[in-house]
């Protein structure tokens, strides 16, 4: 999805985005797991490295492309043109994401991912992704209401910045790459990375300051 771009109306309750509910999917991937192990597929340990793993991510390697972007203008480029390619010139694994997309924000245009049908986000570059962006009131006024998502983040756009809300799958990641802060000029590559956080690697918040 792209441009989707609402009003909303503050004047009615909703479902506050911070709510964290188990997907839907979650107990039929426990009981396919289980069949799997049953049947000799998989075993039971390779589930717990790869889980092991997954946690033990975190968003410092999505931060380092992040900032490796904003000081090197010909790395952000081959960034924005195959980020699977460019993240293993710094040593990165993607993990599963397959065809990971970096997009950039803007003055003119802000980008924000959500998963509508269940969490996938590259969790090899931002680790597990938070309980708010797995829930149910995330995955449906992100859609219908994305303006007003951002303002419960604390992020407000200008009127004339264009929004987009780009859906994650199983074959597509995103990974947003936040405007640098104006004010900082003489930071050093690791200083920036210190700056990038999850949240505004998914779209929904500023670089920290």
């Amino acid at each position: 999805m792209s441009g989707q771009d609402h009003v909303h109306d503050h004047a009615h309750d909703h479902a506050p985005i911070t709510n964290g509910d188990e997907p839907a999917a979650a107990p039929r991937a426990r009981a396919l797991e289980q069949l799997l192990v049953e049947k000799g597929v998989i075993r039971r340990n390779d589930v717990g490295q790869m889980v092991d793993w997954l946690v033990s991510r975190t968003p410092a390697d999505g931060a380092r492309l992040v900032a490796r972007a904003w000081v090197d203008p010909e790395f952000k480029a081959r960034l924005l043109a195959d980020a699977n390619a460019a993240a293993l010139e710094l040593g990165l694994e993607t993990g599963q994401a397959r065809n990971l997309v970096a997009v950039e924000n803007t003055r003119a245009v802000h980008h924000m991912v959500v998963c509508t049908l269940c969490s996938c986000y590259p969790r090899a570059l931002l680790g597990p992704p938070p309980d708010w962006y797995k829930s149910l009131a995330y995955r449906s006024r992100a859609v219908s209401a994305p303006r007003g998502v951002l303002s419960e983040f604390g992020v407000e756009l200008e009127d004339d910045t264009e929004l987009r809300v780009l859906d994650s799958t199983a074959d597509i990641r995103y990974l947003v790459i936040p405007r640098r802060p104006s004010a900082i000029e003489s930071a050093t590559e690791e200083e920036l990375a210190s700056l990038v956080t999850r949240d505004s690697m998914i779209g929904v918040a500023q670089p920290a300051l």
